[in-house]
């Protein structure tokens, strides 16, 4: 369409109404998809606004209606395979029910994630999707209910907190890749996680702020205590947060006269850091040291060796996370979800001890 001077003008849902033979309010109605409007008169307007290429003004749709059809989602790290599976099962999920998706990274970062929370709201997003930094600080994640704002959690529980979250039992999985590495004989086990170092060593009493590591540990904490088996400071460490910092944690814990011989990373971001690191300094996996990973990623299973790992239902997540949202903000019963169900996968990077094996 042009305007006087000749220029291209944009159709409204007035010319698309005048097209239709409609009323203006009708033709809003069946595009908008609200209100009662017969089928024939609803395609007659999809025709016309077909027709006139019209494309609706979200910015105006929102002040009218006081919805954005969009939900905002905010992790800690896009570039963890983990979240980036997590939000593809999101956006799918949320686009056939007619959202789309506003993406926040906040490098779990808490102020980073506090800003972020506050420009979705300022956005006018329809309701959010959070992976929390922290079990402490969520002052901010209140302002999203006292806005009147649906909240889901992902992957991250926060105790006492009043929102629905979507997460795996990682605890039981994890227990059954340490149990894997005790029968092999392994007892200086070390796990390594990318949540920054509390200053002090880990010990039982040390409260984890992330959920998803604390629910790791205790599995880890659950295989040594049912064979009766003492667990130290060495058995966590902290702060691998980047390939450097990974690489520099792996040649210290290899340093040292009790140095581990089996290590669980975190994350497939950490496993691939550790496997770096242990490349360039020479330590064969698993003939020097076994590796498990968490998460099953496609690289896992072609490395060599390849890596046992525990594996999630990362996509069957961020479904699970964005149907409770959508749920939330169609006023519909949201389903008590039980923790999605993680299970190991055995591969070559676990072996016995160097020291046993040369016994036997």
């Amino acid at each position: 369409m042009t305007d006087t001077g000749g220029r291209a003008r944009r159709a409204t849902v007035t010319d698309v109404a005048r097209r239709a033979g409609v009323a203006k309010a009708t033709a809003a109605r069946a595009l908008g998809g609200y209100g009662a409007v017969s089928e024939d008169v609803r395609e007659r307007v999809l025709a016309a606004a077909e027709d006139l290429g019209y494309r609706p003004n979200e910015l105006a749709r929102s002040i009218s209606t006081g919805r954005s059809r969009t939900v905002g989602v905010v992790v800690g790290d896009i570039e963890n395979d983990y979240f980036a599976l997590a939000v593809r099962g999101i956006s799918d999920t949320a686009a056939r029910a007619g959202y789309d998706v506003v993406l926040v990274n906040t490098g779990e970062a808490v102020e980073a994630e506090r800003k972020g929370v506050r420009l979705l709201l300022d956005k006018q997003v329809d309701g959010l999707i959070v992976s929390p930094a922290s079990s402490q600080h969520v002052e901010h994640l209140r302002e999203v209910g006292e806005q009147g704002r649906p909240l889901v959690l992902l992957d991250r529980r926060l105790p006492g907190f009043e929102a629905p979250s979507v997460d795996v039992d990682i605890a039981t999985a994890t227990r059954a890749a340490t149990e894997l590495l005790l029968d092999l004989g392994h007892r200086r086990i070390t796990y390594l996680t990318a949540l920054a170092d509390p200053g002090v060593p880990w010990s039982r009493e040390l409260v984890v702020a992330s959920s998803p590591v604390a629910d790791r540990v205790s599995g880890i904490v659950a295989a040594f205590d049912a064979r009766e088996l003492a667990v130290g400071a060495s058995l966590v460490r902290f702060g691998a947060a980047s390939d450097r910092a990974t690489r520099a944690a792996v040649e210290e814990l290899l340093r040292g006269a009790g140095a581990p011989t089996a290590l669980i990373a975190s994350d497939g971001r950490i496993a691939l850091g550790v496997l770096q690191a242990l490349q360039d300094l020479g330590v064969k996996v698993p003939r020097d040291l076994s590796l498990v990973t968490i998460d099953d990623f496609a690289w896992t299973r072609v490395v060599d060796p390849p890596l046992t790992a525990v594996r999630q239902p990362i996509y069957d997540v961020g479904v699970a996370a964005a149907d409770t949202l959508v749920r939330l903000l169609r006023g519909a019963a949201v389903p008590v979800r039980p923790p999605l169900v993680a299970d190991l996968v055995v591969r070559s990077s676990t072996a016995a001890p160097r020291r046993r094996r040369a016994a036997l």
